[in-house]
């Protein structure tokens, strides 16, 4: 069954954007279900005036943590404003020029993701400066039903943290957009154009779409499914295998035992995965050309495994088979807190010496109250 995105419907509801002046957000993977572009659709059919590039550029060239200025897309020759500069939040000067600010990029359902961030501080923007927003909704690659992973607490919000929200929240960018306005409190003019077809329990490739790399590092949606399994490791001195063929699926050091890790990991029986020792050596990033030795995360059952209590489980492992080379990384930092702690929401981590089940289990019981709270926001 092909699913019809909300960029798909255009035609339809063109009314929304007939007489306005338009800004959109988006990046490669704004594009309709036959790969069309996004940003030459729009400019076709209405006064497209304005682009706003988050994290990895409006055309996907950025590496992760890179800054851009502002600059002319050469293909539309329309200005591109970015938000993963000095300025995250949009100013009065980049909303100036338009009546309505639209979005259309593919999410890929982690708290950890900064696309959801970029959308949110736009809302905010857009209820400052009295401008519509319109969200071209998209699947959540990795399912609408799950949810996983404990609550932000006070004090660590940051860009891969905005709000009080689980690892995995199970909500289409669409969805999202209607939690955040309602119970943080944006309050913008919030307009979402839904897609037809999808259904929560739906896998990528159940929609008979096209998966586009949302970031340079999320090749596939299996990366999409292990992302919250080891994007705890950016605080760490561990490679998360940025840099390799496998983004997210390889985790390893120089120091580790590969062998090792994969036999204590295997042992724990974790539901729908098992590990298998690798040697790999990043071409970029933590220990360029450097070889690693560390395990591969091999997915066996997507609707049974829970990445968050593998990522807990492998943390704590690597911790102990190698307590003295092993480190969090303080030089990532964001408001002198360590990266780490805005990843896992708190201090706890980092701090404490730690129970992977006792913590899964504190986490479960705060996904449970999200899940309800969330489901009323469903409009699938």
């Amino acid at each position: 069954m092909q699913v019809i995105l909300g960029i798909d419907r255009i035609d339809e509801m063109i009314h929304l954007f007939q007489g306005k002046r338009v800004g959109l957000i988006t990046n490669p993977t704004g594009v309709n279900s036959t790969l069309r572009s996004t940003i030459d659709i729009l400019n076709e059919k209405i006064n497209l005036v304005a682009l706003y590039s988050p994290e990895h550029g409006i055309r996907g060239d950025i590496q992760a943590g890179e800054k851009v200025d502002s600059y002319i897309d050469e293909k539309s020759g329309v200005k591109v404003y970015t938000l993963y500069g000095q300025s995250k939040k949009p100013t009065k000067e980049m909303l100036d020029d338009i009546d309505i600010m639209a979005i259309d990029i593919q999410d890929v359902g982690s708290r950890l993701y900064t696309y959801l961030y970029t959308m949110a501080y736009c809302m905010q923007s857009c209820r400052e400066y009295d401008k519509q927003f319109v969200v071209f909704d998209r699947p959540n690659p990795v399912g609408g039903e799950i949810v996983e992973g404990g609550l932000i607490q006070e004090g660590f919000t940051s860009f891969v943290g905005l709000y009080p929200i689980p690892y995995r929240y199970g909500l289409t960018i669409g969805e999202a957009a209607k939690f955040f306005n309602s119970e943080f409190n944006i309050n913008c003019k919030l307009e979402v154009i839904k897609m037809l077809g999808w259904q929560r329990n739906m896998s990528y490739e159940d929609t008979g779409l096209t998966w586009i790399l949302p970031s340079p590092n999320m090749p596939t949606v299996d990366t999409a499914f292990v992302y919250n399994a080891t994007c705890i490791f950016e605080g760490t001195n561990i490679s998360e295998g940025r840099g390799t063929t496998k983004p997210f699926e390889w985790v390893g050091a120089p120091w580790l035992d590969a062998y090792k890790l994969a036999e204590d990991m295997n042992a724990k029986v974790l539901p729908g995965v098992i590990f298998r020792p690798v040697y790999f050596t990043p071409t970029f990033s933590k220990h360029n050309g450097v070889l690693c030795r560390g395990v591969q995360i091999h997915v066996q059952d997507r609707l049974a495994f829970k990445p968050v209590k593998v990522a807990l489980h492998l943390l704590y492992e690597i911790q102990h088979q190698v307590p003295d080379q092993f480190e969090f990384l303080s030089s990532y930092t964001t408001n002198g807190k360590p990266m780490i702690d805005y990843n896992t929401g708190s201090d706890y981590i980092r701090t404490h010496e730690f129970s992977p089940e006792e913590v899964y289990s504190r986490w479960e019981k705060e996904a449970i109250k999200f899940k309800r709270i969330k489901m009323t926001y469903h409009l699938y």
